[in-house]
């Protein structure tokens, strides 16, 4: 059951997609909800220091500042409308040094939310994306930027390959599953494998939770893995992914793995990820 959800709140734009999200996730399970706005240090061009007018430091250490502000105040509204239990932390970070720190702060929660890479600033959301997602070890929720209802579970799509990572996120993503009318075990291959890849076993597993679970099996045929499973998911009306986060190390740095970046790229509806 989750009692603890924390998210990464975005002061850009009107609306905060990714903590609406998040917050219709604590309502649902009645769970407590916390907000962490950073507070960006000025950016400052490499050999520059000497050359930037500390006026027009300034200023921009005032603009992050309302952003972080104004992102907290909208939660705060958000949680105030929405009848939940929740708190704010506004933390100073580097672009870089936030995603780590977002990832050592979801240690302590049940699960993460974060908004999915826009243009605007998209490399630090994919740092905070990939830091939930790869160093915080708890599951990780990235909200695709169009989203605009809130958690409903009416089909929910769980990728499965039987690795490791595809586990971690079906028994992470538990009470999801548990609530949801449908769910879909969607297997991409193309060829035939054993039992447990072809998911029978799981589908076993998931019903003696109560979850009502259809194994699907879909040939890759000529597309990327990552089309099939979003075509499926826009053919369905999926309203809900799960899917293990992969990606592979380099000097001590985790990379997303090709599938994974591919959904995160064009994702349509909200993905639990677990890695």
């Amino acid at each position: 059951m989750l009692k603890d959800v924390v998210v990464n709140l975005s002061g850009r734009g009107p609306l905060d997609f990714a903590a609406d999200y998040a917050t219709s996730i604590a309502a649902t399970f009645g769970a407590q909800i916390t907000g962490i706005a950073f507070l960006y240090e000025p950016v400052i061009p490499d050999g520059t220091l000497g050359g930037v007018p500390v006026d027009l430091i300034e200023l921009q250490r005032e603009e992050n500042t309302k952003i972080a502000r104004d992102a907290i105040s909208r939660f705060e509204a958000g949680v105030k409308k929405g009848g939940v239990a929740g708190q704010t932390r506004q933390l100073d970070a580097t672009f870089g040094g936030a995603a780590t720190l977002f990832a050592q702060i979801a240690r302590r929660f049940d699960i993460s939310v974060v908004g999915q890479a826009q243009r605007e600033q998209g490399a630090t959301d994919e740092l905070i994306i990939e830091g939930a997602l790869f160093e915080s070890g708890r599951p990780v929720i990235v909200v695709p930027y169009i989203q605009k209802s809130g958690l409903t579970l009416e089909r929910v799509l769980a990728c499965w390959d039987g690795s490791r990572t595809a586990a971690r996120a079906v028994a992470d993503a538990m009470p999801f599953l548990e609530r949801a009318k449908a769910v879909d075990l969607v297997i991409v291959a193309e060829e035939r494998k054993h039992d447990e890849v072809t998911g029978i076993r799981m589908s076993e597993h998931l019903a003696r939770h109560d979850v009502a679970i259809n194994v699907k099996r879909i040939a890759k045929g000529d597309l990327s893995v990552e089309d099939v499973v979003l075509s499926y998911a826009a053919d369905t009306g999926a309203d809900f992914m799960v899917m293990g986060g992969y990606g592979h190390s380099r000097l001590r740095e985790f990379i997303l793995g090709g599938v994974t970046r591919g959904i995160l790229n064009s994702m349509t509806v909200p993905v639990l990820m677990s890695h």
